[in-house]
Formats: C-alpha cells, structure tokens, sequence
C-alpha cells in the first residue's frame, strides 16, 4: 500500500496546523480581499495558477506509479478488465442520471423564464472560442487524443487518460514478464514512496493557493454578477447538493457508509478544490485518502483518474439545467423529444470534451452546437457566472469520484471494511 506515514502523526494536530483548517482562513481572507479591493484581488491570480501547476506538474507520475502498482500486483490479469467494466458501468449509469436530474430540475424551477432575451442582441463573440473548442472535441477526436506521441510524452504532456493508457499497458507488460521483471515492480514501489512525500510537500501550499484563486474570482467577477443569474446559480447549486446527499447518500448507505463522514474525510480537499475551483487540484491527495480508506490500490489507481473524465456528476447536472436555462430565458419552446435529444447529445458530448480545459462550458457549447434549436450565443448570458458554478461542478465530480471508488470496491470484493470505518470514524 503507497500511503505516506508523515500524514499521519501520533500526536492529535493542532487546529491551527491542520491543513482544512489553514485552508478554510485562506478562503475567507482571499473572498475578504477580493470583496474590499477587487484590484488587489485580481491581481493575486498567479497564486492560485502557481499551486495548480505545481500539482498537475506530479498527477501524471503520480497516476502512473499508482497504475502500475496496483496492475502488477494483479494475480491475473482478467481482473483489470472486470474491474474496468465495473466502473464504466457505474459512470455510465449515475452520469445519466444526473443529466436526468438536471433537465427535471429545469423544468420545474424555470430558472430562466420571464428573461425575454432577444438571441438577436446576444453577444456571440464572447463565446466564439469555446464554441471553437467544442466543435474540436469530437468522441473520434478524444478517442484519438488517448494515445499519445510517445510512451515518455504521455508523461510530459498533461493527459490523464494519455497517462493512464501508457501505465496499464506498462503495468500489464510488468504482470506477463513476472519474476525476471519484480526488481523494477519494487524500484516503481519505492520511487512511488518518494513522490507521495513530494505531494505532502506541495500540499502545505495548498492555503496560498486557495487564497490566491478565491481572491482572484471574487475580485475579477464580483458576487454582484450573481444578482442577475441567481436563480441558475441557485439552482445548480441546490440540484448539486440534493444530488450529493440524496443520490449519492443513498448509494453511500446501500455500500455501508456515511456520505456525511465521507465528506468529513474529505474536507481538506474539498476546500481545496473549492478554493481553486479545480478537482485536479485534490486528485493525488484523493488516491492517498481512497487508499487509506481501505480501497485496494489497483481499484484506486484504475478507477479515480478514469473517473475525472468519465464521472462528472456536477457537469452532468449543470449541462442540462444550463441548457434549459438559456432556452427559457430567449423564450425557446422544447418539446419532449427535442429535450430527449438534448440528453442524449449531452450524454455523448461530455465524453468527447472530457479532459478538455473549461470542459464544462466547451462541453455545453458542443450540446448546443448540435442541437440548433437552442442559440449557442446563448452560452454568452452565463459566462459571467460560470466561474461561480465552476467551484461546484468540480466538487460534486470529486465527491462522485470518491463514492465511486468505494462503491467499485465493495463490488469486486476488495474493500478492507474495518479500515474504512476507521477513516471515516477519524480513527484512521
């Protein structure tokens, strides 16, 4: 198991130094100082991007020696694909549903009736880029993207899924040569040990960064952008949380664990991505944690960083609502089939801008671009709030990765039950 030990002293830690707690005053200060001087605010944006590079600059090792690790340490092999059916079964199933529940949600709030937009006077240069993106990330396009230039450059180039295809391939490749290849499974074991305590490191920056990011959000956006959009806003983020807590709590008890603990577990890098509005930010610390929780590592290792591509709950329910949201507000009229047609599209879309930058806001432009009824000028009425929503779209994809992982776990038998209640129990 790659846990590193120097994150669990003996001692209790004290509230000041506890890394939730540090993070928590960050983002009260950075939202203070962004509120009484938007121009300070503003101008703390590289604090917030310098932290988020530094852990993307250790994702990909990262995910490829916790790959590997677990791949390797497979009895057979069969297991990798089983495992893998299991978990695109599970995103497959609760991705669906959340773009159900946010086109039920629409349709019952209207957050956008009684706007009166006239498309005609929408802006569409504001959203001519991501409109470009959109059409770029196509399923073949993503297909195709998985593989990368070089088995080294899958390394460099920033890819989750590029990562992930090269370390099963070299964890599978490790399995078949079997004895003659241990010495580099344990060298791979050891070299894995040394990036976990290069991860604690970086984590104690975690504060700075989210003071930087809030501050800059806050500052460059105002929470007065709110005002105008806050019944989107609002709904979103209620759909998020009854999602989280009702959907996810109730698959979270029918597993034989709290959601509520779980996300007491959790809090540390849940502030975290809520400070840098970025899930990857918290993904090294999420296979730390998983791990500890008493998930098996090959499960860990295959199923949270397929899931940062392939779970998006939250950007599931904000595509649907969004959608609904800008055909309300230029009083467009969509029948049932033509919302039936929308989820569909958007089930296939968000799996083409996987991965992708802003890949909620690309991936709504995408939906649009394909279903004509909607206008895709439209995307420009959100743009201000989006960077609002983006906290929670990246949380509710956290928290579903999380339960995922459990989940999976459980289904193939290797969840050590005693270690996750004594992490979630705070006993860990």
């Amino acid at each position: 198991m790659i846990v590193d030990t120097a994150q669990a002293p003996a001692g209790r830690t004290p509230l000041y130094a506890q890394l939730y707690v540090q993070v928590l005053v960050a983002i009260a200060i950075g939202t203070a100082i962004g509120h009484f001087w938007p121009e300070t605010g503003a101008s703390l944006k590289p604090l917030g991007d310098a932290f988020i590079k530094l852990v993307k600059m250790v994702i990909a090792p990262v995910i490829f020696l916790t790959v590997v690790n677990g791949i390797s340490g497979m009895r057979e092999l069969g297991a990798l694909g089983r495992v893998a059916a299991k978990a695109f079964a599970y995103f497959l199933t609760f991705s669906t549903f959340a773009l159900i529940v946010g086109l039920i949600v629409a349709n019952l709030w209207q957050p956008g009736a009684g706007l009166n937009i006239d498309p005609a006077t929408l802006d569409g240069a504001a959203v001519a880029d991501y409109a470009h993106k959109a059409h770029e990330a196509t399923l073949v396009a993503f297909l195709m993207s998985i593989i990368p230039t070089t088995m080294v450059s899958a390394l460099t180039e920033g890819s989750i899924l590029q990562t992930l295809f090269v370390a099963i391939l070299f964890g599978i490749g490790l399995s078949l040569v079997g004895e003659r290849a241990q010495p580099v499974a344990d060298l791979i074991e050891r070299v894995a040990l040394v990036v976990f305590r290069v991860v604690t490191i970086l984590m104690r920056a975690a504060p700075i960064g989210a003071f930087g990011a809030i501050a800059f959000t806050v500052g460059k956006y105002g929470v007065g952008s709110l005002a105008n959009l806050g019944q989107l806003v609002a709904a979103f983020y209620v759909t998020s949380i009854l999602f989280v807590l009702v959907v996810l709590g109730t698959v979270a008890r029918l597993t034989g664990f709290s959601i509520i603990r779980l996300l007491v577990y959790l809090r540390a890098e849940l502030l975290l991505v809520l400070g840098t509005s970025s899930s990857e930010a918290a993904l090294p610390a999420l296979l730390q944690k998983m791990e500890k929780a008493g998930c098996a590592k090959p499960i860990v290792g295959l199923v949270v960083p397929t899931g940062y591509s392939f779970n998006l709950d939250g950007t599931n329910i904000y595509m649907t609502l969004a959608a609904l949201f800008i055909a309300q507000a230029c009083n467009v009229e969509l029948t049932l089939g033509q919302e039936i047609a929308l989820l569909a599209v958007a089930m296939l879309s968000s799996k083409g801008a996987a991965g992708v930058t802003g890949a909620g806001f690309i991936t709504l432009a995408a939906t649009l671009s394909i279903v004509p009824t909607v206008p895709v000028a439209g995307m420009a009425l959100i743009l201000g709030v989006d960077r609002f929503m983006s906290e929670c779209r990246a949380l509710t994809n956290f928290i579903g990765n999380a339960v995922a992982t459990i989940v999976v776990a459980r289904w193939e038998g290797a969840l050590d039950r005693e270690q996750l209640n004594a992490a979630l129990n705070g006993k860990g």
